[in-house]
């Protein structure tokens, strides 16, 4: 007696801006279980100082580039471990995360998520607007979600794309919302 394996992570993957953080909040809203959101700011928030700019940790350009040194991965690996134990002890969880290796980024998550039910999203949004959505904000460096547009989707397989060009966030959601078990 086999049931539909219940959905115990919804991965949204886009460029800085793209819209994956108001997504994630639209789909606490709207779906009918408890779910939590975490994000790789989260992980940047917590970080110590000595692994912010530092070639161990990770750098910000002044063009929006970023570079991930030794100190971030390991610390990256922990987090995603973390991430998938809460996964496997019941809680629900939206992560939103920029791959910015796409696949191989994709693939380092994917080892840790090996057993557990995962939704991939991928959040599009025109570079153009996503980099309007950047300046507005005012807590990024400008010129990452230009940067990051088409990269973070080299070669990820998606279950499921959403675009957040001219589209509501809350109707991205609400389509995301009907592809969890």
């Amino acid at each position: 007696m086999g049931g539909e394996v219940k959905t115990q992570v919804i991965v949204l993957n886009g460029s800085s801006s793209s819209g994956k953080t108001t997504i994630a909040r639209c789909l606490k809203t709207i779906l009918p279980t408890p779910w939590i959101s975490l994000s790789i700011d989260d992980l940047l928030r917590a970080l110590p100082p000595s692994l912010m700019d530092s070639d161990a940790g990770i750098t910000f350009g002044k063009h929006g580039e970023i570079t991930i040194g030794e100190g971030f991965r390991e610390i990256t690996s922990g987090w995603l471990a973390g991430l998938a134990g809460m996964a496997r002890a019941g809680t629900r969880i939206i992560y939103d995360d920029v791959f910015l290796s796409g696949a191989e980024s994709q693939a380092r998550l994917q080892k840790h998520l090996v057993d557990v039910s995962v939704l991939w999203v991928g959040v599009h949004c025109d570079a153009k607007v996503a980099a309007a959505r950047e300046v507005a904000r005012g807590d990024r460096v400008v010129g990452g979600a230009a940067a990051q547009s088409s990269k973070v989707h080299e070669g990820v397989t998606y279950d499921l794309e959403v675009d957040t060009t001219s589209t509501e966030s809350m109707e991205c959601a609400c389509n995301i919302a009907g592809r969890v078990s």
